[in-house]
């Protein structure tokens, strides 16, 4: 299954980072920013992807198979750090 940002969040609420993470279908996607029409998908390997603009600006990465790469069978919460500030937050999973 392929991830676009627009298919994730609504347009509107783009202006943060979204992860989305699907345990069901071993799928996580990073978006950065909402997509103009023309993006390339590089194919790293099998598995990382990643959504580029023809300027080089990064707009997602999507990770296939998340589960065996996040160890998804122990992944019990993710953790965000703002590094800047030390705040955090802990959310399940």
């Amino acid at each position: 299954m392929r991830f676009t940002c627009s298919s994730l969040v609504p347009r509107a609420t783009l202006a943060d980072l979204k992860l989305t993470y699907g345990q069901e279908n071993s799928v996580a996607y990073i978006c950065f920013r909402e997509k103009p029409e023309l993006v390339e998908t590089l194919a790293i390997s099998n598995e990382p992807n990643i959504d580029i603009a023809e300027v080089g600006r990064i707009y997602g990465i999507e990770l296939l198979n998340a589960n065996e790469h996040l160890n998804a069978d122990h992944l019990k919460t993710l953790v965000v750090v703002n590094q800047a500030s030390g705040d955090s937050a802990t959310l399940p999973l």
